[in-house]
């Protein structure tokens, strides 16, 4: 069965909901919103810059609970039906701790993800290191989804690489590595559109 390898924030899930929620959590209430186009939730909350205990307390507060109750994204999960029931194995790769992995496995299936396994990858990609290019070399799905264009370095060609855009502001998602996408689309229902789309097309 053909595997198509999908990032979890940003593509299943939604990360921005979940920051807003876990700041409510810690701090006492909802943030409002200031930048809709913003990429980084720090930046599209009207929230402050944190520091010491303040950013320890917030950053403990993105824990097992946090990463096992994100709500989906508008759409993602039907797009994922579509695929599974097209014959494609779905395998959420994502960058976070490994201990949370089961943590992000029930979060998909209590959101109706037809995804059985999950593999957490190290966020290295800031420094230039691609984590997840190895486990792709492992997997070597037909196609990976993901809304972080850092994570297209080092991926063979033969994977078809599909950019989920996001929002523009403070984007990585721009520059001369905008060439690692080989597609790119609004979100995952695009993507899975057009993709099946393509597999049906006349010859």
């Amino acid at each position: 069965m053909p595997v198509i390898g999908l990032d979890a924030d940003g593509v299943l899930l939604d990360y921005h909901a979940a920051y807003r929620q876990a700041w409510k959590q810690v701090f006492g209430y909802l943030p409002n919103l200031r930048e809709p186009r913003a990429y980084w939730p720090i930046d599209r909350w009207d929230v402050r810059h944190l520091e010491g205990n303040e950013l320890h307390k917030f950053r403990a507060s993105f824990d097992d609970d946090f990463w096992a109750s994100m709500p989906a994204i508008s759409g993602a999960a039907t797009a994922c039906k579509d695929l599974s029931d097209s014959g494609y194995d779905l395998v959420c790769v994502s960058a976070l701790d490994a201990h949370f992995q089961p943590a992000r496995l029930k979060n998909l299936r209590n959101c109706g993800f037809p995804i059985e396994r999950v593999i957490a990858t190290p966020v290295e990609a800031f420094i230039g290191v691609n984590p997840k290019a190895e486990v792709l070399r492992e997997l070597r799905p037909v196609a990976f989804v993901d809304d972080f264009l850092p994570y297209f370095r080092d991926i063979s060609t033969e994977i078809h690489t599909a950019l989920v855009l996001g929002e523009p502001i403070g984007s990585p998602n721009a520059g001369e590595d905008m060439v690692l996408a080989q597609s790119q689309h609004a979100d995952l229902a695009e993507f899975a559109s057009w993709w099946l789309s393509r597999l049906n097309a006349p010859r």
